[in-house]
């Protein structure tokens, strides 16, 4: 995660006059540097957008985005919420249109995922879940919404699904006792990463089991025990992580595992709107 400040610090003396400049803000400041613009940054400085754009080059970055990014993946485990909190006031202020922003960066998170994706992970998830013997699932603090929906549809479909539903240590590897090589194990971490989401990842590798990893970076935590890792854009817009490009990849995924049972689905379905009907689940016209 310090990469890129050491790249820094050891380049800082081939680096031209206004550069150095940036490179002190930056070392300094990267938890605000990471969401200002080339423009802000020079501004910031007092230097020019293109020395800014330069400096990135410099780097060895495609542009200033890339380099932007990786500034955000530095922040993304280290910022306490308090520190979130005080960003976040930074770079709202005098926005008035707190719609047209929070959404423009999930649109942005979304593009990112799509093109960064990779295709044959997602395939190998897909055929892991549906030759497991058990489908385990867990998904810690803020990542227990998209356990929850993903578990919450994989139950219409698969009758093997375990939901790890709980925050202790002790309970999660109670209901891990009996997983296996012949399991998935399904975890979902986003920033700040749950230790304890961890710890169980790697109990359930231990014991053999398969492990696809839903997270936001190959730097996260638990892609080191993956077979499978699927990634998802969440830079936050705020002291909130996004989580849209998360719950699409999720979303995705059940689809998939959808359409490769579409004739048991069917049947499950037809059942359980008779049962919805006769319990009055859902209001009728």
């Amino acid at each position: 995660m310090n990469d890129l400040l050491n790249q820094i610090k050891e380049s800082y003396s081939t680096f031209s006059k206004g550069q150095k400049k940036i490179a002190d803000f930056v070392l300094s400041n990267y938890d605000k540097a990471a969401f200002m613009t080339a423009l802000k940054l020079g501004q910031a400085v007092g230097t020019s957008e293109s020395t800014v754009v330069r400096f990135a080059s410099e780097l060895g970055f495609d542009g200033y985005i890339d380099f932007q990014y990786n500034l955000q993946e530095i922040i993304k485990n280290r910022l306490t919420t308090l520190q979130r909190i005080e960003l976040s006031l930074e770079r709202t202020s005098g926005n008035d249109d707190i719609i047209k922003m929070v959404m423009q960066s999930d649109l942005v998170n979304i593009r990112q995922t799509m093109a960064g994706l990779s295709q044959k992970d997602f395939n190998g998830a897909v055929n892991m879940i549906l030759s497991a013997r058990k489908i385990y699932i867990l998904g810690l603090r803020s990542s227990s919404a998209l356990a929850g929906f993903l578990a919450h549809y994989l139950k219409l479909m698969f009758d093997n699904v375990h939901f790890v539903e709980t925050n202790s240590l002790s309970e999660i590897s109670e209901q891990l006792v009996n997983i296996g090589s012949d399991d998935v194990f399904i975890v979902i971490s986003f920033p700040r990463y749950a230790k304890r989401a961890v710890i169980a990842t790697e109990h359930a590798a231990k014991r053999g089991s398969g492990i696809i990893a839903i997270t936001d970076s190959e730097a996260s935590p638990i892609t080191k025990y993956a077979s499978h890792t699927l990634i998802a854009a969440s830079n936050m817009v705020c002291f909130v992580d996004s989580v849209a490009a998360p719950f699409s990849l999720v979303n995705s995924l059940i689809v998939a595992l959808g359409l490769n049972r579409k004739d048991q689905i069917c049947k499950s379905f037809e059942t359980l709107e008779q049962l919805w009907d006769e319990n009055h689940v859902y209001e009728k016209e």
